[in-house]
């Protein structure tokens, strides 16, 4: 009787093409679109700044050497032009108004801290918010500073070597599998948790709130089933379609993945399919069904208590930002899955999906994630199955 049930309610909500949009469509491209459109936009900005013309201010015609130095910084850097100004102030306010991007300042006693033999610090005023500014002033900056070095040297009849006694090399020992983890461990499961939630959120208000502005949920409660009976059926469609949008996003990021140009990143292609196994799938799965079953065992009271639809999807909507509010917990770094982070909800599945991801997930951990989520869907389904025995909220 649960699976004619849940038959019957699964081929309704899948002629809604609202619910279909939720559950099929927008996860399936959520993740192409998003992508792609970040990659491109990426590449212009990059692309924009690196042939964007720079103005290039300097303070006083004395700093002739500078401006030498300057032009004869290769174009591959970036093409640039160089405006002598009489004052910083000048070159201040240019800088503010717009009219030059970069502008550098050499200090009045240069030629005496040159003959001194020491520090000269030269300072490069920017306007930082603009893309590309603080690059083009750091490499033009290192490319005068290696002339500097080269001429102190020389000066000192010194070698590099002589001055450096100790260079520092950092190795990382983390797998390219691991640095994956941790740098994209954040966005997936923030975005499978979203849809998860999302896809669940129309069927609930359709099947319960739905049914009873349409008077057939009474209908259905006449006949000789057991009302718990009729609850499950209609969960496992909720349930179905949040489990059905988050493996689309899924679905989605394959296919972003295998059309993307990544030819100039073997390596990190080699990764991501190494990622993609069956294995790794069933145990995302796996800490997704329970939270999924968490959200309809949330979702479903409210849409029963609801007397329209308007109002639960009034209620349930900002629900969306409670619940995956926390998901973001991924992005911040130095938050980690252990004994405490373990028991807090939809935290715990963040971080066991990052950790999944980087290949660095215990059992023991994904055990203690799994029975946590467990739990709190069982207290979900209790909560659910006392609200829809109540006639009142039937009723009203």
């Amino acid at each position: 009787m649960i699976f004619r049930i849940f038959r019957k309610e699964l081929l309704d909500t899948l002629r809604d093409r609202r619910t279909l949009m939720t559950m099929l469509v927008i996860p399936l491209l959520a993740f192409p679109i998003i992508i792609n459109v970040f990659v491109e936009i990426s590449k212009s900005f990059e692309e924009s700044a690196d042939a964007k013309m720079m103005k290039v201010g300097i303070v006083g015609d004395h700093n002739k050497n500078y401006i030498k130095q300057l032009e004869k910084i290769p174009a591959a850097v970036g093409p640039k032009k160089i405006v002598v100004f009489k004052d910083s102030l000048t070159l201040r306010k240019a800088i503010e108004a717009d009219q030059i991007e970069l502008g550098l300042i050499i200090p009045a006693n240069e030629n005496n801290l040159r003959e001194n033999q020491q520090t000269i610090t030269i300072n490069w005023l920017l306007d930082a918010s603009e893309v590309g500014r603080p690059e083009r002033a750091a490499l033009y900056g290192s490319s005068l500073q290696a002339n500097a070095d080269a001429q102190r040297l020389q000066t000192l009849g010194l070698r590099a070597e002589q001055i450096k006694p100790l260079a520092n090399n950092t190795i990382n020992c983390a797998s390219d599998k691991k640095m994956l983890g941790q740098l994209a461990g954040g966005i997936l499961p923030y975005m499978f948790i979203a849809f998860g939630f999302i896809g669940c959120m129309y069927p609930a208000i359709d099947l319960f709130t739905g049914e009873k502005e349409r008077g057939t949920l009474e209908t259905l409660l006449t006949v000789p089933v057991a009302r718990w009976k009729i609850l499950i059926g209609k969960m496992l469609v909720v349930v179905s379609s949040g489990m059905l949008a988050a493996s689309c996003s899924l679905i989605g990021l394959f296919i972003s993945i295998e059309f993307l140009d990544l030819s100039e990143n073997q390596e990190i292609l080699k990764v991501i399919h190494g990622i993609l196994t069956p294995y790794f799938i069933g145990s995302l799965l796996a800490l997704l069904l329970p939270l999924v079953i968490f959200f309809a065992g949330v979702m479903i009271p409210i849409a029963i208590y609801a007397k329209s639809f308007k109002e639960a999807q009034s209620i349930i909507t900002p629900l969306n930002i409670v619940m995956v509010l926390p998901a973001m917990v991924g992005f911040f770094p130095g938050i980690e899955l252990n004994l405490n982070t373990a028991f807090i909800p939809v935290v715990n599945v963040v971080l066991a999906t990052k950790e999944l991801v980087a290949g660095t997930l215990s059992w023991l951990y994904f055990a203690g994630v799994f029975s946590v989520m467990c739990l709190l869907a069982t207290l979900a389904i209790v909560l659910s199955y006392r609200q829809f025995g109540k006639e009142s909220n039937i009723l009203s």
